[in-house]
């Protein structure tokens, strides 16, 4: 089944059902929402990345918070690697179900995941990618836990500003990654993020470029 535009909207208006209106994107965050749209691997546009990365200068971004945001796109591709380690795991299960978890697996549940929200969040919507990739490897999971957290250790771009930014990278065009999609949406509302703002950020995503490539 492809995803369509309609089924994210669908999705999106059900996840949005009771959120207050809030304010709307700031001039700011447009540009560095079309930015990271333009900025990632599902679409290398490299001539639209250039120009809105000056739009978003001339709205106040750094350079610094512009690189933030090109590497929490950088992880836009993990999304082929939540699938296929599910895939994989589920071939690799033994009958009856997989054992108890090791003690060295379990430390890495422990120290990484435990009870942290976000992890949880990731856990509703993506169900066994995280068991799946530590039974798969270790050394990936400690590997894709440190990674995905790089964007968010500096702080140069507001975590609510990069949550909407992920959620129309994965409503985008070019990508359509539903369950990315819901979880990032649902960040955005925790984090304060109205109706108003989320909507406008998926529009966004529902307009940017298809992959565009690198000659």
């Amino acid at each position: 089944m492809t995803v369509s535009q309609r089924e994210i909207d669908t999705q999106a208006a059900e996840l949005l059902d009771g959120v207050a209106d809030g304010e709307d994107l700031t001039e700011l965050q447009v540009a560095l929402i079309e930015f990271a749209l333009r900025a990632t691997s599902s679409s290398l546009d490299t001539r639209g990345s250039r120009h809105w990365a000056q739009r978003a200068v001339a709205a106040g971004a750094t350079l610094d918070q512009l690189h933030e945001i090109v590497t929490l796109q950088s992880s836009v591709g993990v999304h082929a690697f939540f699938e296929s380690s599910r895939h994989l795991a589920s071939m690799a299960c033994p009958e009856g179900g997989w054992p108890p978890l090791d003690e060295r697996r379990q430390q890495l549940w422990d120290k990484h995941i435990g009870g942290t929200k976000y992890w949880t969040t990731m856990q509703e919507e993506i169900p066994g990618f995280l068991e799946s990739l530590l039974r798969m490897s270790p050394e990936a999971f400690e590997g894709f836990i440190f990674y995905c957290g790089l964007p968010f250790r500096a702080h140069l771009v507001p975590n609510i500003t990069k949550e909407l930014i992920s959620m129309a990278s994965d409503a985008s065009t070019a990508h359509r990654y539903l369950p990315g999609m819901r979880m990032h949406l649902r960040n955005s509302v925790r984090m304060g993020a109205g109706r108003r703002a989320v909507e406008h950020a998926i529009r966004l995503g529902a307009t940017s470029p298809g992959f565009v490539g690198v000659e």
